[in-house]
């Protein structure tokens, strides 16, 4: 999903770009003043392994492998409006010191990886819950369900974006199915690693779960090894 420089042409690339500039500044406006002495160290560390564990590819097909986006899981975690600043960074670093797809092509990049994933992961979280009981077991299926189908949005996409302005001749239907049938793989995985990250924190420190705190009755939150009654 890092694409490389010139796959899409500068026009989209430079929209793409404008975008994620907008959803940054937005972000920042809505996270300041927010991040405490928790939210802050947590958002860190969701950073920090999101960006390692994005550099281990597993198995997905003949020929093909696939890594974790993470944008999903960090909403889940932080809330959708420090996710965005988190795979901002996270994608950002990866381009910068790693050549990890191009930097003409890093707005793209950002937005697939770093929003799409974050809203598609926010919004389908959100309407399970609605549909789920209100359970620690509820979180993390949801987290798994919201992670998997965040995977085929980024790549459906990057799809539009290279029907709008791709440099190559394949057919736009061709990368469609393509694209997006082994982007439904990788969600599978997307799925497993999501809801297992999201399940070990919530076996502990439920508290430190965005989601968990917007969802699960106060109750059921864990908050300095107590539960509150």
């Amino acid at each position: 999903m890092h694409m490389p420089d010139g796959l899409i042409n500068a026009p989209v690339s430079i929209g793409a770009g404008v975008l994620v500039a907008g959803a940054v500044a937005v972000s920042l406006k809505k996270t300041k003043g927010s991040l405490d002495s928790q939210t802050a160290p947590m958002a860190g560390l969701v950073a920090v392994f999101i960006f390692a564990a994005q550099m281990i590819n597993f198995p997905v097909a003949a020929g093909t492998s696939g890594h974790l986006m993470g944008g999903a899981l960090a909403a889940i975690l932080v809330g959708p409006w420090v996710a965005v600043l988190v795979m901002t960074v996270v994608v950002g670093i990866q381009a910068l010191v790693f050549a990890d797809g191009g930097l003409s092509a890093l707005g793209i990049n950002i937005l697939n990886m770093g929003i799409v994933t974050v809203i598609v992961g926010t919004l389908v979280f959100a309407l399970t819950m609605k549909v789920l009981s209100k359970t620690k077991s509820s979180i993390v299926a949801a987290s798994a369900i919201a992670a998997f189908i965040s995977v085929p949005a980024a790549a459906l996409a990057f799809v539009i974006e290279y029907y709008l302005g791709g440099n190559a001749t394949y057919d736009p239907m061709t990368v469609l199915i393509s694209v997006v049938g082994v982007h439904l793989l990788i969600g599978i995985g997307e799925a497993i690693i999501t809801a297992l990250t999201v399940g070990a924190i919530l076996a502990t420190r439920a508290d430190l779960v965005d989601g968990a705190r917007k969802f699960l009755p106060k109750q059921k939150l864990i908050i300095k090894d107590s539960v509150v009654s």
